[in-house]
């Protein structure tokens, strides 16, 4: 009798104007090679967030799976981020 627990990225999704990743990470536990459970966890990565002078700080992205990465490095273009940056500011002062 072995249980063994499992990580999968089974969803990467591009969303919105701005390019946000949505992940779907799956914890998956099996008993001798068959699935017993399959738990799920969601989250989004944004291109950045602003520090105390306006400035974007990139999101660190350095602990996520390489395709994830990939993707984010993909989709967060130059022109991405000054967006992004335009919107938190303008949401920051309610314009």
């Amino acid at each position: 009798m072995a249980l063994a627990e499992s990580i999968e990225y089974d969803k990467i999704e591009v969303v919105g104007l701005y390019k946000h990743v949505q992940v779907r990470k799956a914890t998956v536990i099996k008993k001798d090679d068959v699935e017993l459970t399959r738990a799920f966890k969601r989250y989004v990565l944004q291109a950045g967030t602003l520090d105390g002078n306006d400035a974007l700080v990139d999101t660190d992205i350095s602990s996520e799976p390489a395709e994830v990465q990939a993707i984010c490095n993909a989709v967060w273009t130059t022109d991405i981020k000054a967006a992004w940056k335009a919107k938190l500011i303008a949401d920051k002062s309610g314009i």
